[in-house]
């Protein structure tokens, strides 16, 4: 359902300002407890400075990360702090010279209706393809995320094997894409039979695994028989347990996430597999490769161009989970971190001006 458009005689511009706060650090998994809906004045941009309305905040896996007390490749979220994240937003005021009314801009606004710029690292959307929520999936971080992990740790060539773990979602859609247009095999793990007939019908994956089977293993060594030669993680657990038997000689595995593991509050149960996966790196020779994406910020240019060009050309295809709401973001985090997202997930804060004219207060 399309929110209504705010110009109109029915609805009224906020005067406040809606913001989500980290309230407590979770134990295993989040709960709604973990966060609070607060309001506060809309800012005012001083000089240097511009204000900008959220329009679509991006939803993803590494925010559980930032939850946590314990170091990590980027800062936590602090108690009582708005949690992080990205957004595309509407510049609404600025008082910065190369930023006007209008612009549409990404910036890590964290979860608010509004919030103050001084212009780094907001760069302005271009508007010439594609819906500008893409910003924050196939033509931004997670698409970004897929080209450089494939292509730098990959490294596919023609004719081989790659499995994806989580297939369906924002990167491995991406990825599996992506290789494909490398001439490789690809198959697809995901989770439900929806989604794996969305991977091979829509995507054109080669084959895709629904990971709820018990029988996953067996069914992985059928669709693979030559075995693995790159293997794109990003969920860990009983899919990596399933893998892992099948590479091959040399297989590369760029490793992304493990959301399988992410609300873990201590090690899994059962016997160490450290023994087993370790005489396979040295038996095998594997490559295992853990990268953040802007470990390659210098390639953001080449994918922007090779990514415009494969849309135009339809041949990248994407799909988006997206829910009306500001404060619905802590429940559809949850959701999404227990796999129930289908797509990219962003939640959509205030109405798109590609589908309606927003005219700023003065």
């Amino acid at each position: 359902m399309k929110p209504p458009p705010t110009n109109t005689p029915e609805t009224r511009e906020p005067t406040k300002n809606l913001q989500i706060l980290l309230s407590s650090r979770p134990s295993g998994e989040p709960s709604p407890d973990n966060f609070r809906l607060t309001e506060t004045e809309i800012p005012k941009p001083g000089p240097g400075q511009m204000l900008l309305r959220t329009i679509y905040l991006s939803l993803d896996p590494y925010m559980r990360g930032r939850m946590n007390a314990g170091p990590s490749y980027a800062p936590r979220v602090e108690i009582g702090e708005v949690m992080r994240g990205e957004s595309v937003c509407e510049v609404v005021k600025s008082n910065i010279p190369d930023y006007h009314p209008g612009d549409i801009v990404v910036a890590a606004t964290g979860w608010q209706a509004f919030s103050l710029s001084n212009g780094e690292k907001a760069p302005k959307i271009d508007r010439s393809f594609g819906p500008i929520s893409y910003a924050l999936g196939v033509r931004g971080m997670p698409g970004f995320t897929a080209y450089v992990g494939l292509l730098n740790i990959g490294k596919p060539q023609p004719g081989e094997t790659i499995v994806v773990a989580a297939a369906s979602g924002a990167v491995g859609s991406v990825v599996g894409q992506i290789a494909k247009l490398k001439g490789c095999r690809v198959v697809g793990i995901a989770g439900g039979e929806q989604k794996c007939r969305f991977v091979k019908d829509e995507l054109g994956f080669d084959a895709c695994l629904d990971h709820r089977q018990p029988e996953l293993g067996e069914n992985l060594k059928t669709a693979c028989p030559e075995g693995i030669d790159i293997y794109f993680e990003n969920v860990g657990g009983p899919v990596f347990d399933a893998v892992l038997p099948l590479l091959n000689n040399f297989a590369r595995i760029p490793v992304c996430g493990l959301i399988a593991h992410y609300n873990a509050a201590g090690l899994p149960p059962g016997p160490d597999h450290l023994p087993l996966l370790m005489r396979a790196i040295l038996a095998k020779r594997l490559t295992f490769q853990g990268f953040i994406y802007f470990d390659y910020a210098s390639q953001f240019p080449d994918f922007s161009k090779d990514m415009k060009a494969w849309l135009a050309e339809g041949r990248i295809k994407y799909r988006e989970d997206i829910t009306d709401g500001l404060e619905n973001a802590p429940r559809e985090l949850i959701r999404l971190l227990r796999g129930e997202n289908f797509g990219k997930k962003v939640i959509r804060v205030s109405p798109d001006p590609q589908e309606y004219r927003i005219e700023p207060k003065s």
